[in-house]
């Protein structure tokens, strides 16, 4: 198993487990149903078993791990009915951001959205694949302070981060760009029109790219997936 460097003291232990196992589930370098270990994990990062625990539990807080006492630690295999309530939770969530964004969006937020969308397109031109996932964060991340409600950024990641790992088995994302980035230009030219109501088909048209990808995979990566509940 690969050392990892031993944690820093900048950040917290859990910290750094916690973000180094998010990553690693949401790459599906972890995939669904493979089992974990707090020793293994807790002497890859050399230290105790209880910050282990804690990144542990904070990962299942987010339908990421599945913790059963006496039994082994698993990455949480892909639920229907989670996935469902995690897309219906982002979409009214991002619904009143981009109106509020759109009321709200001055000169300097004209900017910043102008910007954003140009560093995605050279990120395109670049190939630049991991580039291009920081600038989308970021990019949801404006939107959410132009709007005037950065706390609800927090929210939409947790909602996202439980479907990232699931479109990560459908189109690479090298392929994806170029309608992800149209999909911005279309949210960014609303929202800096004052336009609300088209900033919210925008934003809505943008999420439900999702549906067919989710479609897709459910039908052949069955064994990553819960057995639905009747």
């Amino acid at each position: 198993m690969v050392q990892v460097t031993q944690i820093s003291e900048r950040r917290t232990s859990v910290d750094e487990i916690f973000d180094h196992l998010q990553e690693e589930i949401a790459s599906l370098r972890l995939r669904p149903g493979d089992k974990i270990s707090e020793a293994d994990i807790a002497t890859r990062f050399g230290v105790s078993r209880q910050p282990v625990r804690d990144a542990f539990n904070r990962l299942a807080n987010l339908d990421l791990l599945l913790i059963r006492p006496q039994r082994a630690t698993e990455v949480r295999r892909f639920s229907m009915r989670e996935i469902e309530k995690s897309r219906f939770v982002r979409a009214a969530i991002e619904k009143e951001v981009l109106r509020c964004a759109a009321e709200h969006c001055d000169a300097d937020g004209d900017t910043l959205l102008d910007a954003a969308i140009d560093e995605q397109e050279k990120a395109i031109r670049d190939v630049d694949v991991d580039g291009f996932g920081a600038l989308d964060y970021e990019f949801h991340k404006t939107l959410c302070e132009i709007a005037r409600v950065s706390f609800a950024f927090d929210v939409i990641m947790a909602e996202k981060s439980k479907v990232d790992r699931l479109c990560m088995l459908g189109l690479s994302k090298e392929d994806r760009m170029p309608e992800l980035v149209e999909d911005h230009r279309a949210i960014a030219a609303a929202v800096k029109a004052h336009d609300p109501e088209r900033a919210v088909d925008a934003g809505m048209l943008h999420l439900s790219r999702l549906d067919e990808t989710i479609e897709r995979i459910g039908a052949t990566n069955a064994s990553y997936f819960e057995p639905i509940e009747l």
